[in-house]
C-alpha cells in the first residue's frame, strides 16, 4: 500500500498566519499551544484540498487576515502513490477560492481524484443530537471520500433544485418549465443516493473487519423518495402541486438523514452519552479511513481538531495506534503536548504560539 502525505505546507495572510512554511515528514503531525493561537486554522489550510468549503465551511473572504483583507493562498506539496503534486488554493481580495494543480488551473472537484481528506472537529459533537443537515453533510463527506464524482452530481442537484424552488416561490404552473430541471435533479439524486448507500456499505465492512477499541456504530440512511432516475423525475413531476404550496422542493436525497445506533448496546446514537458519541464518530472516521485506504491504495489525511476532548487516555492512546498502524499523516492539535505522550516519537510536533493577532509555528522533534 502507498501512502498519502504533506511534506510542505505554505500560509499566506490565511486567517492569523502572516506568512508559515511548516515542513513536515509522513508522520502524524501534533499540533500544541494555547487557545486561539491559530492551530484550527492550520487544520482548515489543509481540508482546503478537498472539494467543498473546508472544516469550517467559511467563505473564502473570511479566510483572508485581518485588517490587510489582501486575499491569502495556501501551497501543498502533496505526495500520492507514486506520484507527487503541488496544490495551490487561493482567493484575492473579494473574490472565490481558486485551485491549481502542478501549474494548471482546474474545478475544485479536481482535488477530490489527488487527494482524500477525513476530519473531525468539535461542531460534530453535536452531530446525532442537532439537525438533520449536519448529519447529511457529514454522509456527504464519507460519500465524497469514497465517490470523487459525488461532488459533481451535488453540485448539479443543488443548482437545479435552485432554479426549480425559484419556480415554486414564483408560482409557475406551467409544466414546460420544469421538465429539463427535473430530469436533471432525478439523474443526479439517484445518482448521490447510490453513492451513499455504497459509502455506507464500504463504511460497515470496514467496521466488520477491524479489531478496534472504539465502539461500532451500525448506520441506517432513511430518505423517503424513489431510487431510480425514472422514478424520482415522475415523482418530481406528481408533486409539484404540493410544492408550489410549501414553496420548495419536499422529495429528493436533500431530505435524508442518517440514523446511528450503538451496536453493541442497541441504543441509538442520539440517547448515547457525550464520551460514547465522541466515540462512535471517532470510530466511524476510522472506518472510513480503511474503507480508502484499500480503495484508494492509501490511508487518507486526518484532520482531527481538540482530538483528546471527551476521550480518556486510554482511547487517546488507543486512537493512535490505530492512526499508526493505518499509516495515515493525521494533523491534530490539543492546547497541550502531555495530550500526545502515547504518540510519543510515532509523531511530530508543531507549537503554535500567536502576539499581535500573528502566529507563529515551530517544529518539535517528536510529539508529546
Amino acid at each position: 500500500m502507498g501512502s498519502l502525505s504533506l511534506s510542505q505546507l505554505t500560509l499566506s495572510h490565511f486567517r492569523s498566519h502572516k506568512r508559515a512554511v511548516i515542513d513536515v515528514d509522513t508522520r502524524p503531525v501534533a499540533i500544541h499551544g494555547p487557545n486561539g493561537a491559530g492551530k484550527t486554522n492550520i487544520l482548515e489550510a489543509v481540508s482546503l484540498l478537498s472539494p467543498g468549503r473546508g472544516l469550517r465551511r467559511s467563505s473564502a473572504q473570511d479566510m483572508t487576515r485581518r485588517p490587510e483583507a489582501l486575499g491569502w493562498k495556501v501551497t501543498a506539496i502533496l505526495h500520492a502513490p507514486g506520484q507527487v503534486h503541488e496544490i495551490e488554493v487561493w482567493s484575492e481580495a473579494g473574490s472565490a477560492r481558486q485551485v491549481r494543480i502542478d501549474g494548471k488551473a482546474v474545478p475544485q472537484t479536481a482535488l477530490g481524484r489527488i487527494a482524500r481528506v477525513l476530519w473531525l472537529i468539535p461542531a460534530m459533537d453535536r452531530l446525532w443530537i442537532e439537525g438533520a443537515e449536519g448529519r447529511r453533510r457529514f454522509l456527504d463527506r464519507m460519500t465524497l471520500s469514497l465517490s470523487p464524482d459525488h461532488a459533481d452530481h451535488s453540485l448539479t442537484y443543488e443548482k437545479a433544485m435552485r432554479e426549480r424552488n425559484r419556480l415554486l416561490k414564483d408560482m409557475v404552473r406551467e409544466p414546460s418549465w420544469y421538465v429539463a430541471l427535473e430530469a436533471r435533479m432525478a439523474e443526479a439524486g439517484a445518482a448521490i443516493h447510490h453513492e451513499r448507500v455504497r459509502a455506507l456499505c464500504a463504511i460497515a465492512a470496514a467496521q466488520d473487519a477491524a479489531e478496534t477499541t472504539f465502539p461500532t456504530a451500525s448506520l441506517e440512511l432513511q430518505c423517503d423518495m424513489p431510487t431510480t432516475a425514472e422514478d424520482l423525475r415522475a415523482a418530481l413531476a406528481d408533486n409539484r402541486m404540493r410544492d408550489l404550496s410549501a414553496g420548495r422542493t419536499l422529495i429528493g436525497p436533500h431530505r435524508a438523514d442518517l440514523h446511528g445506533v450503538y451496536e453493541t448496546k442497541g441504543v441509538p446514537a442520539r440517547d448515547c452519552s457525550t464520551g460514547e458519541q465522541k466515540a462512535l464518530l471517532v470510530s466511524l472516521m476510522l472506518a472510513n479511513a480503511r474503507a480508502l485506504a484499500a480503495d484508494f491504495d492509501a490511508p487518507p489525511l486526518l484532520l482531527l481538531d481538540e482530538v483528546a476532548a471527551h476521550l480518556d487516555a486510554a482511547r487517546q492512546a488507543a486512537l493512535y495506534d490505530e492512526i499508526s498502524a493505518l499509516g495515515a499523516q493525521a494533523w491534530m492539535t490539543g492546547t497541550g503536548a502531555e495530550l500526545f505522550t502515547a504518540l510519543g516519537a510515532r509523531g511530530q510536533g508543531l507549537y503554535v504560539t500567536e502576539t499581535d493577532g500573528i502566529s507563529t509555528v515551530s517544529s518539535v522533534k517528536n510529539a508529546g
